[in-house]
């Protein structure tokens, strides 16, 4: 019995990864200059296979001409505040290249960073390797949010409504079936 996985069906969890590079130092440049990107990668070497994507476009070095100094994973220092995220893009579709400004909230920046590739692939069929993103932002005051969809959430006294309760009772029989509707 053979079993074949597609590895595109499955979203991967991604990590935010902080990778510094340079040049390979030469007679007339000993130590060149450091080049840091933060990438969002499911794991090490896909992150530094974008970081050298990146390098080769922004500041010509190829991976053959370069080196990586450190690699590290970057955590998130409050993981349960609900926070609100600006995020700038830049992403190729059949018609064109496009920048786009998207909010999200979520607890971190990988969570916020998650749904925005998720919500590209819903609503613009855009696919991982044809989104970059450009800059990652908390908001942290309420007049920075401009989305709509966003600002719905940070009223003070919010409630959702609860319109399918179920009543509970200590007693065993009812005399009639209860309803959960109001």
């Amino acid at each position: 019995m053979v079993i074949i996985i597609d590895m595109n069906v499955t979203m991967a969890n991604f990590k935010e990864y902080q990778v510094i590079g340079r040049r390979l130092p030469t007679e007339s440049v000993p130590e060149p200059k450091l080049y840091r990107m933060r990438i969002f990668a499911s794991n090490e070497v896909i992150a530094k296979s974008r970081y050298w994507y990146f390098l080769q476009k922004l500041h010509k070095v190829k991976r053959a001409s370069g080196e990586i100094v450190s690699v590290n994973v970057i955590s998130e220092t409050h993981p349960t505040k609900v926070k609100n995220f600006g995020i700038w893009i830049r992403y190729d579709s059949r018609s064109g290249t496009h920048n786009l400004y998207k909010e999200f909230r979520d607890v971190t920046r990988v969570g916020a960073v998650e749904t925005l590739y998720q919500d590209l692939a819903a609503r613009h069929r855009a696919r991982f390797r044809s989104i970059h993103i450009l800059k990652v932002v908390e908001l942290e005051k309420t007049e920075d949010v401009k989305r709509q969809y966003v600002k719905q959430f940070l009223s003070k006294d919010l409630q959702f409504p609860l319109p399918h309760r179920i009543q509970k009772s200590d007693k065993i029989f009812a005399p009639k079936r209860p309803t959960t509707f109001y």
